[in-house]
C-alpha cells in the first residue's frame, strides 16, 4: 500500500465514519435519558433512504401508514389510561387531538405531494417529517410503561422493537434495494484525492448537525433538561423535569438523526430493508468505545470505527465486518476496567 492508496481509504473511512458518529451520538443521547439501548435505530436510516426513494418515484411510502398506526395505537393508549383514570371529556379530547393531528397533517401533505414528484429539498423534508414523528410515537407504545424497568428488560424490547420494524420495512418496501440520487454531482480533485459533492454534504451535514446538538444542550432550556435527566433522572424528577417528556424529546431527536443519517448514505449505497441493522450496530461499536455516555468519545470511536472499516476491506474484504465488530471485545474489556458498573437508585 502506498500513501496514495492510504489516502483514499482514510477519506473513504473518515466518509462513513460521519455517518456512523451521527448514529452514535443519537444511541448515547437515547441511553443517557432513558437507559434504553435503542437497538432500532438503524431502522429510522433505512427509513429515511426508503421514504425518500418512494418520493422521488412518485409514490406515497409505506412509512406514512406506519406513521398513521403508530398515531392511532398511541391514541388508544390515551384513550385506555383516560377511562382508566376518568379524566374529563375536554382533557380526553385534547389528548387524543395532539396524539393524532400531527401524524394526520403530515400523512395528508405526503398525500397531496407525493405524486406531483416535488422538489427535491421538499422531498427531503417530507422524508425528515414522517420519520422524525415516529420517534415519539414509538417510545410511547413501546417504552414509556417500561420507564423504571431494568436496562436488560429495556433491552430485550429494543430486541422485540427491531424485529417488528424490520418485518414491517419488508412488508412495506419489498426485499428490493434502492439507491437515491446524489444530492450535488460535483466532483473536486486534490492531490491523488477525488471528493464527490455528496461527500462534502456528508460531511458538512454532520459538522451543522453536530454544532447544532452542542449549542442546544449548552444554550437551551430544554436542552439543560436533557443533560440534566442523562445526569441524574432521580435529581432531574425532583426539580420537575419531566421524564416522559424527556425521553420523547430524545427519542424524536434519535428518530431525526437517524432519517438525515439515511439521507445521506442512501446516494452512496443501495438501501434494503434490512440494511439499516448493520449501521446501527457500527453506530453502537462507537456508542460503547465511549461508554453510551460520552458524545466525544462517541465521535472518536465512530471515526475508529469508519477507518477500521475501510482498511480492513482492502486487506481482506470478505472479512471487514468481523473485523469491525470484534473491535467492540476489547473495547468492553478497557471499559469494565475503566468505567465500574453502578446501577443508579
Amino acid at each position: 500500500m502506498d500513501l496514495t492508496i492510504a489516502a483514499i481509504l482514510g477519506l473513504d473511512g473518515l466518509t462513513n465514519g460521519a455517518i456512523y458518529a451521527l448514529v452514535a451520538l443519537a444511541l448515547v443521547l437515547v441511553f443517557s435519558v432513558t437507559r434504553i439501548i435503542f437497538i432500532p435505530q438503524g431502522e429510522f436510516v433505512a427509513f429515511g433512504a426508503l421514504t425518500l426513494a418512494s418520493l422521488q418515484m412518485g409514490k406515497v411510502p409505506g412509512t406514512v401508514w406506519l406513521l398513521l398506526l403508530l398515531a392511532v395505537a398511541g391514541a388508544a393508549l390515551d384513550l385506555v389510561q383516560a377511562l382508566r383514570e376518568r379524566w374529563a371529556a375536554g382533557r380526553i379530547a385534547r389528548r387524543l387531538l395532539g396524539a393524532l393531528v400531527v401524524p394526520a397533517a403530515i400523512a395528508a401533505l405526503v398525500h397531496a405531494l407525493a405524486p406531483r414528484q416535488p422538489a427535491l429539498i421538499v422531498q427531503v423534508l417530507l422524508t425528515l417529517a414522517v420519520v422524525t414523528a415516529m420517534g415519539p410515537l414509538l417510545y410511547r407504545l413501546a417504552y414509556r410503561a417500561l420507564s423504571a424497568a431494568s436496562v436488560l428488560t429495556l433491552l430485550i424490547v429494543s430486541v422485540g422493537v427491531h424485529f417488528a420494524l424490520t418485518g414491517i420495512g419488508l412488508v412495506f418496501f419489498g426485499a428490493e434495494g434502492y439507491r437515491t440520487p446524489a444530492f450535488w454531482d460535483a466532483r473536486f480533485d486534490a492531490g491523488p484525492l477525488s471528493f464527490t459533492g455528496q461527500t462534502l454534504i456528508i460531511f458538512g451535514a454532520s459538522l451543522v448537525l453536530l454544532l447544532a446538538m452542542f449549542v442546544f444542550f449548552e444554550r437551551t432550556l430544554m436542552g439543560k433538561a436533557l443533560r440534566a435527566t442523562s445526569v441524574n433522572r432521580t435529581g432531574a424528577r425532583l426539580m420537575g423535569i419531566s421524564g416522559d417528556a424527556a425521553g420523547s424529546l430524545s427519542f424524536t431527536m434519535a428518530a431525526f438523526i437517524g432519517a438525515l443519517s439515511g439521507l445521506l448514505i442512501s446516494p452512496s449505497t443501495t438501501i434494503y430493508y434490512d440494511t439499516g441493522f448493520l449501521i446501527g450496530l457500527k453506530g453502537f461499536v462507537a456508542a460503547v468505545f465511549g461508554g453510551l455516555a460520552s458524545f466525544p468519545m462517541a465521535l472518536a470511536g465512530a471515526i475508529g470505527v469508519g477507518l477500521i472499516e475501510s482498511f480492513g476491506s482492502f486487506y481482506a474484504s470478505a472479512f471487514k465486518e468481523v473485523i469491525v465488530f470484534t473491535v467492540i471485545l476489547p473495547i468492553l474489556l478497557w471499559r469494565s476496567f475503566v468505567d465500574p458498573h453502578h446501577e443508579e437508585h
